[in-house]
Formats: structure tokens, sequence, C-alpha cells
């Protein structure tokens, strides 16, 4: 048997190869129809002219479904762990998935409201995003380290807490360093003052972006274990 048809894994594998596809696919357009700079343009940047927008727009909508599909599934993974073992509450593990819902609908809001056209709506959207992917990551790095040795081995434990917190510290400089960034062109000069907020702000932003991606990578081994079956009822009602 082929490696991505054990268990559910082939969930967290497309969402991985797709999204990361979708930040790749939209900058190169992007920079082959000269819409933005080649250093480190805002991840937002590389899909806000058409027709680069319109591939983002889609792509990152199937990137959001295919995410909140890999968080429900690991949502019922964990509920299933609690019910056997209680290693894990059953309101952490619901929290966690709300906060996973949410950086999905924020991700299909930055998308669907570019920047340069509903900046305030696409802002609000970012950082919904970012925030909730962020408490995300920490509460299922948590969740992984209370389940030890379930599901996940001590490295991938480790590794998905490494990831939590670059995700978090690369978050700050983010957010504080678009702050002081004056100029909303998609073309920047190195001569301008807040050049070097700029790049900060943009290269973190791709950190964050990338953070995640290699988080749900990690789910791989887990979703190997398990399956979804889904049961049908109906009830005959008399008239």
């Amino acid at each position: 048997m082929f490696w991505f048809r054990q268990g559910l894994c082939f969930l967290p594998a497309f969402l991985v190869v797709w999204s990361s596809s979708t930040f790749i696919v939209s900058y190169l357009i992007a920079l082959i129809r000269h819409d933005v700079d080649i250093i480190f343009p805002y991840i937002s940047d590389t899909g806000a002219t058409p027709p680069e927008s319109c591939i983002f727009g889609l792509m990152t909508f199937v990137s959001a479904c295919a995410g909140i599909a890999t968080i429900y599934a690991r949502y019922k993974f964990v509920e299933k762990l609690s019910e056997d073992t209680k290693v894990v509450s059953l309101p952490l593990n619901k929290t966690a998935f709300v906060f996973g819902v949410l950086a999905c609908f924020g991700m299909c809001i930055v998308a669907t409201f570019q920047e340069t056209t509903v900046t305030v709506v696409h802002d609000i959207g970012a950082l919904v995003f970012f925030v909730s992917g962020i408490l995300y990551l920490i509460l299922q790095s948590f969740i992984s380290y209370r389940a030890y040795p379930l599901g996940s081995s001590v490295g991938v434990c480790r590794t998905r807490l490494g990831i939590a917190v670059l995700a978090s510290l690369a978050f700050f400089p983010t957010v504080i360093c678009a702050f002081f960034v004056k100029q909303t062109t998609l073309h920047r000069d190195a001569g301008d003052k807040d050049y070097p907020f700029y790049v900060a702000s943009a290269s973190c932003e791709w950190i964050v972006a990338f953070s995640f991606i290699c988080f749900f990578l990690t789910y791989i081994g887990d979703f190997k274990l398990f399956t979804l079956r889904m049961k049908t009822e109906y009830a005959v009602l008399s008239r």
C-alpha cells in the first residue's frame, strides 16, 4: 500500500503541498509580471492584482477547506483518544478546534479582500489568521505532549513545540514592524526610510506562514493511524 493511502494521511499531505503551491505559484506569477519586487514582498502583495489575485483567491479557498477537514480529523482523533484514555480534556480539544477553524476563516478573508482594495478588512482577516493559527499550534503542541506516547513520538512533540515557538516569535516583528511601514505600494525602494521595517515584517510573515505548513506536515505520521467513518440514520415519520 502506498504511504498516502494509509489512514487519513492524504489530508495533511494534500494541505501541505497545496498551501505551499498557493504561496509559490502566486509569487512566481507576480514576479514574472513585475507586479512585485523579488526581495521579500508581503504574501498578500503576490495576490493583489489580476491574474494572480484570482489564482491566489481560488487556491487559498481550497487550502482553507483542506485545512478545516484536516483540523476536524485531528479533533476527532484526539477526541477518541480522550474517550479511551482521558489524557486530553474535551474543552481543550474543542478550543484548539475552534482556533483552527477561525484561522481558516481568516485565510479566506485575506484572499477575498485584497489589501489594495479593502485594506481594513484584509488586515483584520490577516490578524485573525495569524493569531488564531498560532494559538492552534500552541494548543496542539500541548495536546501532543499530553497524549504522548499515543499517536506521536517525543521527537514529533518537540518538533511541533519548536515550530509553535518559531511562529510565535516571528509573529511579533511581523506586526510591530508593519506599524512603521508607511507606504502601501507593491514596489519598494531600498532608499525608503521604512524599507528595513518592510523587509523585516514581510520576511517574518513568510516564516509564520511556512511554520503553519511545516506544523501540518508533522500530522502525516499521526493520520496514518486512524480513519473516519460517517454513519447515516433516518427515521420514517408517521402522518
